[in-house]
């Protein structure tokens, strides 16, 4: 559901030219005449990259029962309980009147999140109006002119933090009304590994044809299953091998069914034979998940025909961990497919990794841990010019990805935003997932000057 901004305010201070401005279309009439507006108008504007409904209303007045002017403020009223965000427009060469004073009063009793505009602020002639708006009690007042278009992009600055809070809560809400959707996973690997005997072991029968013969599968089948009483929708995949080494027509449209599938999943299991481990093509299909942002999970299969169990984990995670570092961390199951050992615990990682996939963290958490990394290793500063990080936030799990506001965003090495993202995995126990970290420029306050 769209985002819902009330501009409200009494009448003639310039609501319906702002309503015009913001939508970029002369929806509303605008006149001197006070009270033209009578009915709520709504529109959509773009706002910080959101689209919003914005909503028009009468002039806010003391009114006789009964009378049209009580039925305009009765619509206001009615638009401000439906808003989700409230802007509220004096007129700055006027100053701050008894009925602002009393309406202000109305809207705060409201409890909707607030912004004050101080209009007509062309010239000097709304200056001093700008800071009698203080009086209101609805914080830092912005100064703009609907009619000449300035200041109305700082509008969006003061609704930034609402739009992502509120975009934040409306996947959370979907995520939660989808909580009994299906996990979709994806088994990958190379051809023979064992993905299609992993597959039946899972589903309790002999749903796919199997064998030693390489390549026997070569569509991406979608089979479902409950597993402790979550459903998952399980893809068996084609073999994937080197790209030169893909000759026919048939395998080259497996392997683009393949590789369909892992960009579907949310969880990618890739299997790994035993005996020959972690090849390239392993490394290579493992960067290509972490690539698409999908949770990884390595299985090794055949781990019965294994001798010297300790020595080879041992070595494995060693070379995982220094040749995938983007998933530093990513878990390891050892199983055999073709007896059913170490189903549960394949089951078991997949699930916790889907949570860990999922993972959010509130803003102050996140810009606790900057203060701290700053202070641990302070930026670098190239040409003698320091880096200042400014703040930090989430806008998307899925996977966990944040964003980072500094001054100058194209200095800050890559090694300082690998420290960043290795922090962050132990500060918040984010292991196994790949991590996104964006570099955004913070707005300069001296701009406008």
């Amino acid at each position: 559901m769209p985002f819902k901004v009330a501009i409200v305010g009494r009448p003639n201070v310039g609501k319906s030219t702002l309503f015009n401005r913001l939508t970029k279309r002369r929806l509303a009439l605008v006149d001197k005449t006070p009270g033209l507006t009578r009915d709520r108008r709504e529109g959509f504007a773009e706002v910080d990259r959101h689209t919003v409904t914005l909503i028009d209303t009468a002039g806010l007045e003391d009114a006789e029962t009964g009378s049209v002017t009580e039925r305009m403020r009765e619509q206001t009223e009615t638009a401000v309980r439906d808003a989700d965000y409230v802007l509220f427009v004096i007129d700055a060469r006027v100053g701050v009147t008894p009925a602002d004073e009393m309406f202000a009063k109305l809207v705060r009793k409201s409890g909707k999140p607030v912004t004050l505009l101080a209009n007509k602020c062309e010239g000097q002639s709304g200056l001093d109006g700008v800071l009698e708006a203080y009086s209101l009690g609805m914080g830092d007042p912005v100064g703009i002119s609907a009619e000449h278009g300035l200041g109305v992009g700082d509008i969006g600055d003061a609704l930034s933090d609402a739009l992502e809070t509120a975009a934040l809560n409306e996947e959370i809400a979907r995520e939660q009304d989808d909580e009994d959707r299906a996990l979709k996973v994806a088994i990958v690997g190379r051809p023979n590994a064992g993905k299609s005997t992993l597959t039946n072991a899972l589903l309790g029968e002999e749903r796919m044809i199997t064998g030693p013969e390489a390549g026997i599968t070569r569509d991406s089948i979608e089979s479902e299953l409950v597993w402790n009483e979550r459903r998952i929708r399980l893809w068996d995949t084609a073999g994937l091998r080197r790209k030169s080494r893909v000759q026919q027509v048939a395998e080259k449209l497996s392997v683009t069914d393949a590789l369909r599938a892992v960009r579907f999943a949310e969880v990618v299991i890739l299997l790994i034979d035993a005996a020959a481990p972690l090849e390239k093509q392993d490394l290579t299909i493992a960067h290509m998940v972490a690539e698409e942002g999908r949770a990884l999970v390595i299985a090794i299969n055949k781990w019965d025909t294994v001798d010297d169990k300790g020595a080879y984990l041992a070595e494995l995670r060693r070379e995982v961990d220094r040749l995938l570092p983007q998933v530093r961390g990513v878990p390891f199951v050892t199983l055999s497919a073709l007896s059913g050992q170490g189903l549960d615990r394949l089951m078991g990682a997949v699930l916790s990794i889907e949570e860990v996939w999922n993972k959010r963290l509130t803003t102050g958490q996140l810009n606790r841990f900057l203060e701290d990394a700053v202070a641990t290793h302070t930026p670098p500063a190239p040409s003698g010019r320091r880096l200042r990080l400014r703040y930090m936030t989430q806008p998307h799990a899925r996977p966990p990805t944040f964003v980072v506001f500094c001054s100058r965003p194209d200095d800050l090495p890559t090694s300082y935003v690998r420290y960043l993202i290795n922090s962050l995995r132990d500060q918040f126990d984010i292991p196994g997932v790949p991590i996104r970290l964006n570099l955004r420029k913070g707005k300069n306050p001296y701009d406008s000057k």
